[in-house]
């Protein structure tokens, strides 16, 4: 495998950045930049093997920001587009910058069959529960009862819940992140690049204008996500807190948040996190933690190995069909079935 040597400055764009000051986009921006030169040294890949695609929404502006190709496609389509991307170059890393909206809403489909197919694309999942480029709708990831352009009484929807959605769909790979921590966001990122199949990475992300502070109750500064969010990490206890004195056990068929020392909780009794595991039970309790009755769970939730077959089967087909076929260039198929001159 050819070694790439690059840094972070080989992914930046030319272009400026014109996302609102403040908004969690651009943390993302720059994890995604720290962790293309480790990804294409891993893969063995140089840098015009990378492409980005993006659908409409102020995430998917992203794609102008990187020093790789790009496709800016339309609204709820991203997914799709790189499909054909990645079936027809198999060769191609494959990223997905999508929002709540874009994916979740009119791009719905997309999202959950590319998952189902296990596509080997990386999709990353700007979730800031709100749209924010067509001015502060309510998308399907907003809060209950939240009152916005569109839901001025309040919304009385239930929101989605992008890992269970992933989860559910049988996806292979599922990691969440916030904006604030660039260097686990940057962490995940190379996880999923190097995951062969179809990799989700929900980047929980914050809108200035239009839905402020909307993860704040738990992720608003660092000593707040050590008390209301936990890391997961494969083959380590699920412990959190500022002094890891907290933990998750299961009681039943649910889980529970207990305190190391109260009621004879000791850390044999925490959980030890097993992200590789076949069964979706776990994985599905634990990206649909909530606060304040749960930490909100972080880190690599699921990664499990499953041979991507779509992507496959269509490479074999083509191969079949191109060797078996008397076309080899442009002249044979203009050449080809009933032909006529004009004279």
């Amino acid at each position: 495998m050819a070694e790439y040597r690059y840094t972070p400055e080989d992914f930046k764009s030319d272009q400026q950045v014109k996302w609102c000051a403040g908004c969690g986009d651009h943390a993302v921006l720059n994890a995604v930049q720290r962790a293309l030169p480790e990804v294409a040294e891993a893969l063995g890949k140089p840098h015009e093997k990378f492409v980005f695609v993006s659908g409409i929404g102020c995430s998917s502006r992203f794609i102008y920001y990187m020093r790789t190709y790009g496709f800016h496609t339309i609204h709820g389509r991203a997914a799709a587009v790189a499909t054909g991307i990645k079936v027809a170059n198999p060769d191609l890393s494959v990223w997905v910058c999508t929002g709540d909206g874009d994916s979740l809403a009119i791009g719905g489909n997309h999202f959950i069959h590319a998952i189902r197919r296990n596509v080997d694309l990386n999709l990353i999942l700007f979730n800031n529960e709100i749209y924010g480029l067509t001015k502060g709708q309510y998308s399907p990831t907003t809060k209950l009862g939240k009152v916005t352009k569109t839901s001025p009484y309040g919304t009385v929807e239930h929101p989605f819940n992008p890992g269970e959605l992933a989860i559910g769909a049988k996806g292979t790979f599922f990691a969440r992140t916030v904006d604030a921590e660039v260097m686990l966001t940057k962490e995940l990122l190379v996880a999923a690049a190097k995951h062969r199949g179809m990799s989700v990475v929900e980047a929980l992300v914050n809108c200035m204008i239009f839905n402020n502070k909307t993860h704040a109750d738990f992720a608003g500064d660092k000593a707040t996500r050590a008390e209301h969010t936990i890391t997961l990490r494969h083959g380590e206890k699920m412990l959190f807190g500022a002094n890891k004195d907290k933990g998750l056990v299961l009681d039943g068929l649910r889980l529970k948040v207990v305190t190391l020392g109260e009621d004879g909780y000791t850390e044999e009794d925490v959980l030890t996190h097993d992200a590789h595991c076949e069964d979706t039970t776990l994985h599905c309790m634990l990206a649909a933690m909530r606060y304040p009755d749960y930490p909100v769970a972080l880190g690599i939730i699921r990664e499990v190995e499953e041979p991507c077959i779509y992507d496959e089967a269509v490479e074999a087909q083509l191969n079949r069909v191109r060797e078996a076929s008397p076309i080899r260039t442009m002249d044979d198929l203009l050449r080809s079935g009933d032909t006529w001159e004009v004279k």
